[in-house]
């Protein structure tokens, strides 16, 4: 055989060696039924999604601090996110995405609770525990972290009743809810009749879809219906929607009146100071974020949750759901410094910009 053919045979079997080599290694490198590598140990990626952008919370806190809390939990991990922008088909999709990218834990906070259980139960399927996060979804979730939803709605129900004092009895009061869609809401509202009824006239009641623009619409139309001068408050299921509902009362020259929220968004904390808002309800991101991310962590290791989620919660599909339910906090001008300030939430740079500067030095803010 002379130099060049041994050159060929040689190179050849070389050939045919790695073909072989990178054959066996393809097929002991097998794929499980969440699309994610087998070997090595398997993915440690933990899917993190959130219902909308319009609601402040969700991109300015939740996402950061559950990014963050999974870091410290398990350097290793790693967080995709997504947000559905208030599309419920866009966050099925987004599960679907997921599941292509072999998570092993999706953290989500639904968009609407019945529509996102058909694909939590593909991702059940394919062996992806699931955490509902603020809103508890329909579906077979392992476990739920959120706050005492009902509580909730009664601390703005008393908050309006407390700020309405002696003409509570004789006041008309509108009542703007959330969306159906979301769990929660029904939750909310719940509780904000068991502090309302029998204490006020709710003579207008409708759902606002936690938008600002559709609550806006609702309170001018109830304006319409009794009269701005027969309405002595308004209840409003959250802050974005209470920011609607505010410019409303402004521009039919009703001023004065107790208007609850929820979230402690900034803007909704600035209308407290200025007046034209009454309460706000204080739900902590960071021990809720931090709460999902343990459940989350623990679940991708195969750790037991039970020291975690110590009680439980029934969705809308019967679904029994290990659950850890936090504290809410009712928020008015007298407790912003041992609430949102103090827990660093917001600065008083933050709340008190020039807008606010006057009614911050009344308030003792500045």
């Amino acid at each position: 055989m002379n130099a060049t053919m041994r050159r060929v045979v040689i190179g050849t079997a070389a050939v045919s060696m790695a073909l072989s080599m990178a054959a066996c290694g393809k097929a002991g490198d097998k794929k499980d039924d969440s699309g994610s590598s087998s070997s090595g140990g398997g993915s440690k990626t933990i899917g993190l999604l959130l219902p909308d952008s319009v609601t402040a919370r969700y991109e300015k806190f939740d996402h950061p601090l559950f990014d963050a809390k999974v870091k410290e939990l398990c350097a290793d991990c790693k967080v995709e996110y997504a947000n559905a922008a208030g599309d419920a088909a866009k966050q099925a999709q987004q599960v679907s995405s997921m599941i292509t990218k072999g998570v092993k834990v999706i953290v989500i906070s639904a968009q609407d609770s019945a529509a996102i259980k058909s694909s939590i139960q593909t991702a059940v399927n394919k062996g992806i525990k699931v955490v509902a996060y603020d809103r508890l979804a329909q579906g077979p979730v392992s476990a739920y972290v959120s706050f005492d939803n009902v509580k909730v709605g009664e601390l703005q129900g008393q908050a309006l009743v407390d700020a309405l004092g002696s003409k509570a009895k004789k006041s008309k009061i509108v009542m703007i809810n959330g969306d159906d869609a979301d769990p929660n809401a029904g939750q909310f509202k719940e509780g904000a009749h068991k502090a309302l009824d029998g204490k006020v006239d709710i003579a207008y009641e409708q759902s606002g879809l936690w938008k600002d623009s559709v609550a806006a619409q609702k309170m001018k139309a109830a304006i319409t219906q009794l009269g701005a001068k027969k309405i002595a408050g308004v209840y409003s299921a959250n802050d974005g929607m209470a920011g609607g509902i505010a410019t409303t009362l402004k521009g039919a020259g009703i001023s004065g009146i107790p208007l609850t929220g929820q979230d402690a968004e900034l803007a909704g904390i600035q209308r407290i100071i200025a007046g034209t808002q009454s309460s706000t309800v204080y739900k902590a991101f960071k021990p809720e974020a931090d709460a999902a991310a343990q459940l989350a962590v623990n679940l991708l290791e195969g750790k037991d949750i039970k020291s975690l989620a110590t009680t439980t919660q029934t969705s809308k599909s019967g679904d029994k759901v290990p659950s850890q339910l936090l504290t809410p906090v009712s928020v008015t001008k007298a407790n912003i410094k041992d609430t949102v300030l103090k827990d660093k939430v917001y600065t008083v740079q933050d709340i008190c910009t020039a807008e606010f500067a006057k009614a911050c030095k009344a308030a003792g803010l500045q």
